[in-house]
């Protein structure tokens, strides 16, 4: 009995077929649904096709390729920044001058004598007038190795200083200049590379920043009416010039009677 009811029920639903119900067609899957979908299972190792796995290589290498440039390119911005900048030199910058030796100074009690003498050499006796300063100009010669001074005034004392201009020679002549105080600072302030301030002839010269200009001996107020005052200094080099200064821009009322000579030494 069973088995006729399942005979009976096989072959009923052998002769129903898919068109038998309506709204309903049949369609053929397609061959590797593998293709567009992962499967799940984590326990189950995912093959991926060949091209996409050079896709994602090439991705891979640009954006591996990206980081490592960038870095680079900054790097060399920053080394070309520092280049620039080492190599850019300030205006207001003083150069390093050539070291000098000190000035050897004396004075003497001869006061008359040099007078006397000097008296009767040509430009050796001269007058500074008050608020003026004599700047005389000795340049380097190749025939001698030191320069030499000596001075004295009448009455009262005047100020005095030694000074190296490392600007190369144009004439080997000594020449002698005078100004007032103003057209001497005028005068330092077209060669100086900073602002000038001004300094007291008792206390000593105000400092220089002309950066080719070196300092020997500061201006002081000498007693030149009461003992000579001498004194040389060795070429510090082949090139260069002298400026001997006799100032007189402390005095208001009084102009000095200066006598004095310059000559070279071997």
């Amino acid at each position: 009995m069973e088995k006729l009811e399942t005979s009976e029920l096989q072959s009923r639903l052998s002769s129903l077929s898919v068109s038998s119900f309506p709204g309903i067609t049949s369609k053929n899957c397609e061959a590797n649904p593998l293709n567009r979908l992962q499967s799940t299972d984590l326990s189950r190792t995912v093959i991926t096709p060949d091209n996409q796995t050079k896709m994602d290589d090439n991705s891979n290498n640009r954006e591996s390729q990206q980081s490592t440039e960038e870095p680079s390119a900054s790097l060399g911005k920053a080394e070309a920044g520092d280049s620039q900048e080492s190599s850019t030199s300030h205006p207001g910058e003083k150069k390093d001058l050539p070291p000098m030796k000190p000035a050897s100074t004396w004075t003497s009690v001869a006061l008359k004598e040099l007078k006397a003498k000097l008296r009767q050499e040509k430009d050796s006796v001269v007058t500074v007038y008050r608020g003026d300063i004599m700047t005389v100009h000795v340049p380097v010669v190749p025939e001698a190795k030191r320069v030499c001074w000596e001075f004295a005034t009448d009455g009262y004392d005047i100020g005095f200083g030694v000074y190296f201009d490392w600007s190369p020679v144009t004439s080997r002549a000594i020449t002698v200049h005078i100004s007032e105080s103003s057209d001497d600072e005028d005068e330092d302030d077209e060669l100086e590379a900073g602002p000038v301030v001004p300094g007291d002839v008792e206390k000593g010269s105000k400092s220089v920043a002309n950066s080719n200009l070196g300092e020997i001996l500061p201006v002081y107020r000498q007693d030149s009416h009461l003992a000579v005052q001498g004194g040389s200094h060795e070429f510090p080099g082949d090139d260069g010039t002298y400026l001997l200064k006799f100032d007189n821009s402390y005095s208001l009322w009084r102009n000095k009677t200066l006598y004095y000579r310059v000559y070279y030494s071997a």
